[in-house]
């Protein structure tokens, strides 16, 4: 009898156990469910950055995973497997550019598109805060002028076709940007399309001053003066290979980007808020740009 009470007792204390040991399990193992990204005009940021996206919880970001667009704007992964207590607590979706590799667990500066969501949905765009800003209103001008190869005193040296700079005319020349001052991590930079690709006639955060690529040694300007307090460049030296300057920039396309600062590359970033063909017609003539916003990336994010 012993032996059976034992037996007895042992098939018992065995559900038991296989009901503690379940339970265990299941509360150890993480739920998680799917965010999902339609994103489109992303561009493929080369091997030194990636994209990632953030979700915000109680004002923390918590990653949810880098990827990387091919030439075809094709994202490498849309899906994002994702725990289902912060997909259900999260308030802002945040995409940001970010070095690669990249040490700092933090989001990046370069906050690029952002959406709020509501129910399961938020609609990303630059429009949202943190990221650049809302570029629905802007505009700008620019004219046709070589000032930096004007010694003291000349008025001009009859090439004034060879420089563009961004405001209106006069003495001296004034702004005339509509456009919103950048977040931390991003510059504005004016290019000139050449006969070989995009020539920059440098990086600028305010309208009122010469650019910052103002008296370098890598500048396309002349060496008879610094140019006049706004951004823009003349081009008559460094010509990069393919080029030939004097540039005559009539009938040639003028483009207002947004960079990421720091800038990995040398081209052109995606955001191109601003752009326009330069008429045949040098200063006092001025020319208007055209709002160029089908470049800005737009799209939802889904939990």
């Amino acid at each position: 009898m012993k032996t059976i009470k034992k037996i007895m007792l042992g098939l018992l204390a065995a559900p038991a156990l296989l009901l503690v040991g379940c339970s265990s399990d299941d509360d150890a193992t993480p739920q998680n469910g799917n965010l999902t990204l339609a994103i489109t005009n992303l561009e493929d940021l080369g091997t030194n950055a990636r994209y990632e996206g953030w979700l915000l919880v109680d004002g923390t970001p918590i990653s949810t995973g880098t990827f990387s667009v091919d030439a075809s704007g094709v994202l490498s992964e849309t899906s994002f497997s994702v725990a289902t207590e912060t997909l259900n607590d999260a308030t802002k979706f945040i995409l940001t550019v970010e070095p690669n590799p990249d040490s700092d667990p933090a989001p990046s500066a370069q906050k690029l598109i952002a959406g709020d969501f509501n129910g399961t949905t938020a609609a990303v765009s630059t429009s949202v805060a943190p990221a650049i800003g809302d570029f629905s209103s802007v505009a700008g001008s620019f004219f046709l002028r070589s000032p930096t190869d004007e010694p003291v005193g000349s008025v001009n040296n009859g090439n004034d076709e060879s420089g563009v700079w961004f405001g209106l005319p006069g003495a001296p020349p004034t702004p005339d940007f509509t456009l919103p001052t950048l977040p931390e991590g991003w510059v504005y930079e004016g290019w000139v399309v050449g006969e070989t690709g995009p020539l920059s006639t440098g990086q600028f955060t305010a309208f009122d001053t010469v650019d910052l690529n103002a008296g370098a040694s890598s500048s396309f300007s002349g060496t008879e003066q610094v140019g006049p307090p706004i951004p823009g460049e003349d081009f008559f030296n460094n010509a990069p290979t393919g080029e030939t300057f004097p540039l005559d920039i009539r009938g040639r396309t003028v483009v207002i980007s947004i960079e990421p600062s720091p800038d990995n590359s040398p081209a052109p970033f995606l955001l191109k808020p601003l752009a326009a063909v330069a008429g045949n017609d040098t200063a006092p003539a001025t020319y208007s740009f055209n709002q160029n916003l089908g470049s800005f990336p737009t799209g939802t994010v889904t939990r």
